[in-house]
């Protein structure tokens, strides 16, 4: 018999066939245990813990208004923070509020997001069962008559395996997003159809096996695939054995510590030992960082030392995707499909991308590699290599670049850019070798020289010489101080006419914290929290990558200067350096209105005091301003909240200016706005006025007082989705506007019932009916939006 399987025989027994020794038959007294027919609450923060209080199962709160069912370590760690072992809905954070985890008299587990069943453990009986916490931190649904297991969460880890909990050929870990997102992420561990445990990374595009080395023969390796059971674990001293032959000891091997493996975000897994409430690693699977797969997304080179650590840079010609997350790696700066004679190559010397190789050519010249990528639109780069084995050279043309690290040996990859790309390469290079190369030469005296050069005649060429520096110098110092650049002209204005501050990238980078803190995002741009010196907290908009010019954007925020109104947000300063286009303004305590929909946190009176003061702005755009303004983009999340819930109207990206007393303007060069809040005309390609705001405006109230998406509920099942249209025809099919007949029925049909507080019924009615009238068909048919604030203020003052 297999060694492996004499050693797996007596865990395989315990596992699959428990022995349970229980106290009494109380089992409802005690925290470890939940019973047929009851369950945890969110709101109550029930829980239960196992017998040695090393473990606790229950709501872990993983953000606002978010929480997971999952398992932890009851003590929290130097930091405060807990470390979870386990969670059944890590894709679908539940509510804070009416979500409860329960179970069946049927003998099945619930999870609930207020009311709507999103995770069952699928099981049944007419046993008596009870669901427990054991020391081992394996949640167990337990049968009483024969003490065996029904369900058990070791059986259905996420990123963590404990000591003695078997990984099995039907479990697989699962990395987290990131540190921060405990979501599903792109590293999956499993045993593989050749019985042989590996590491997979996979994205959208992409899927690559990287640990063993896919090239690699398994036996080569130290692995074996001779063994179909497909059973490792590791023992609660540190050892760890499998039936492919891995085998490992962690370097504190010993009774004393708790131990976890876990699949860390990065793709490496490794042990992990509590020593002091802090984990050390005492093990880890992959030693060089940048041999996992991923880890800098497609178009960048890897690189580490052990002081900085590693560091994911963008290849020539591209740019970061994703500054807040270096998985997303680079884009091109280029389009490769262009006539290949506009094209050319730059070295990288003993850089290799792995895989994605379009075409190989054994004794190639690296003329043919060459010409055979610039013949290719989707050939991004090639990499020439010489064989020793064959004893001449390798040419491997690549559609895709990934995984981009350096390499010991002469491996060298040539970079396929356009040629003015390829020539400010070529100076940078040129510019960094040349001053090197200054520093270590030495200008040797020639022996045929004759030394009889006249000594007054040297001292008059060397002094005229001086002399012409310094005129040159002055005059140039001159030129600098008396002239007035057009730039510096449109700068000052600016300054004056908005009151708003040009800072420099670098001064956005270091109040950013190197866009550390990510609050929100939309189709104009990422917004990231930032403190000013004067310890100003800032919200910080980086446009994506903008097409228009510098004088344009300086055009619009002198337009956004020109505008005040205490329910618009404030801007205090931009930036317009390069390809940067960055606005500073007021940081928002309590985020968009979108985020507070989505997280029940509203009550009554903060939609009723939402409302108007939207309407104010709106109405203040489009009639009071100097020159009026279409926002063109109204919606929740692009509504900020202070403090005292006060609304605040932001991003006027697709603003458009119109003329004072021009009641038709359908110049407009593309159709702006997001799906759901925007128009009819805008589909019809009706002319564009000042309706198309009071059209969002109302979507943007039904949305509060029903607490439904203006699109369909992607959540529901499918007979669900065929019965639901989208919001508007939705509302109207309720109430039917009979506002003087309408009944309480009708009200709480619609009414999002998550909404604090009573609402009075006068102002439910007078609100619908301002919101209806808003997204009428016709724009004609609409109100102004100055009209929709009389109306407004007119319902506060009857009540």
């Amino acid at each position: 018999m297999n060694l492996a399987i004499v050693f797996f025989l007596p865990l395989i027994t315990t596992y699959y066939f428990p022995h349970v020794t229980t106290a009494g038959a109380d089992y409802s007294s005690s925290p470890s245990v939940l019973t047929q027919g009851s369950s945890l609450s969110v709101e109550k923060k029930d829980h239960l813990v196992s017998p040695n209080d090393l473990f606790t199962a229950g709501f872990y709160e993983i953000g606002q208004n978010a929480y997971l069912f999952a398992i932890w370590f009851s003590k929290p760690m130097l930091d405060g923070n807990h470390t979870l072992v386990w969670s059944a809905n890590r894709d679908r954070p539940v509510n804070g509020k009416r979500s409860s985890f329960s179970l069946s008299r049927r003998g099945n587990l619930v999870l609930t997001d207020v009311g709507q069943e999103i995770w069952t453990s699928d099981t049944q009986s007419n046993s008596t069962l009870k669901l427990q916490l054991l020391d081992s931190g394996n949640l167990v649904l337990t049968k009483l008559e024969n003490n065996s297991y029904l369900w058990q969460s070791f059986n259905f880890p996420t990123d963590t395996i404990l000591p003695n909990q078997p990984f099995t050929k039907d479990t697989v870990l699962i990395s987290s997003r990131s540190s921060t997102n405990l979501s599903s992420g792109f590293y999956k561990l499993y045993f593989d159809n050749d019985n042989v445990i590996r590491l997979l990374y996979r994205n959208n595009e992409i899927t690559s096996v990287f640990w063993p080395k896919p090239w690699v023969l398994s036996w080569d390796a130290g692995r074996s695939t001779f063994n179909n059971s497909k059973l490792a674990l590791l023992d609660s001293q540190g050892h760890f054995v499998s039936t492919d032959n891995l085998t490992f000891t962690t370097i504190d091997y010993g009774d004393a510590l708790q131990r976890r493996l876990t699949l860390d975000v990065d793709g490496n897994i490794r042990v992990y030992s509590l020593n002091h409430r802090s984990w050390r690693v005492s093990w880890q699977a992959i030693s060089k960082p940048c041999a996992i797969h991923g880890i800098c997304g497609p178009n960048s080179v890897c690189t580490y030392n052990s002081e900085s650590g590693r560091r994911c840079t963008c290849l020539h010609g591209y740019k970061r995707t994703n500054h807040s997350d270096l998985s997303f790696g680079c884009e091109p700066l280029h389009d490769l499909s262009r006539d290949h004679e506009n094209y050319d190559f730059i070295k990288l010397p003993n850089v290799e991308f792995y895989g994605f190789d379009y075409q190989y050519m054994e004794k190639s010249t690296f003329k043919g590699c060459k010409k055979a990528c610039l013949n290719n639109s989707n050939c991004k780069a090639f990499q020439f290599t010489f064989s020793e084995k064959l004893g001449s050279f390798r040419c491997y043309a690549k559609t895709l670049l990934f995984n981009g690290h350096h390499k010991d040996t002469p491996f060298h990859t040539y970079l396929k850019l356009p040629k003015s790309q390829v020539l400010s390469y070529n100076q940078l290079v040129a510019s960094k070798s040349g001053s090197y190369c200054s520093s270590s030469t030495v200008q040797l005296k020639r022996t045929y020289e004759k030394d009889s050069a006249n000594g007054s005649l040297k001292f008059m060429l060397w002094f005229n010489i001086v002399l012409g520096v310094i005129e040159v110098t002055s005059f140039v110092f001159f030129y600098y101080i008396t002239r007035q650049p057009s730039g510096t002209t449109t700068q000052t204005y600016l300054a004056i006419a908005t009151g708003f501050k040009r800072f420099t990238y670098a001064e956005i980078v270091k109040a950013s914290n190197k866009f550390r803190e990510e609050i929100g995002r939309g189709s104009g741009g990422i917004v990231y929290k930032g403190i000013l010196p004067d310890n100003r907290v800032v919200a910080i908009k980086q446009l994506h990558e903008a097409v228009q010019g510098e004088s344009e954007f300086l055009a619009e925020i002198s337009t956004i200067g020109r505008i005040n109104h205490k329910n618009l947000i404030e801007t205090y300063g931009y930036c317009a350096e390069g390809k940067h286009r960055i606005l500073v303004y007021e940081y928002m305590e309590n985020g968009s209105l979108a985020g507070n929909l989505s997280g029940n946190q509203l009550d009554w009176h903060n939609v009723f005091e939402i409302a108007p003061g939207v309407a104010k702005e709106l109405a203040y755009l489009h009639e009071e301003c100097l020159e009026w303004v279409l926002h063109c983009d109204v919606k929740p999340q692009n509504i900020l909240l202070d403090n005292n819930y006060n609304p605040k109207v932001a991003d006027f990206g697709l603003s458009k200016l119109f003329h004072q007393g021009v009641t038709d303007n359908s110049i407009f060069s593309r159709i702006r706005g997001t799906r759901g809040y925007m128009a009819p005309e805008w589909v019809f390609n009706l002319p564009i006025t000042s309706k198309v705001d009071v059209y969002s405006y109302g979507v943007v109230v039904l949305e509060m007082i029903t607490g439904r998406s203006p699109t369909y509920d992607q959540s529901c099942d499918d007979n669900e989705k065929l019965e639901l249209k989208r919001l508007v025809s939705w509302v109207k099919e309720k109430v039917h506007e009979d506002w003087e007949s309408l009944i309480e029925t009708q009200i709480m049909d619609v009414f999002n019932p998550m909404i604090k507080g009573e609402y009075e019924k006068r102002q439910m009615n007078g609100l619908l009916k301002v919101a209806l009238q808003c997204v009428r068909e016709d724009k004609d048919d609409r109100p102004t939006m100055s009209e929709v604030v009389k109306m407004l203020l007119h319902l506060e003052m009857d009540v």
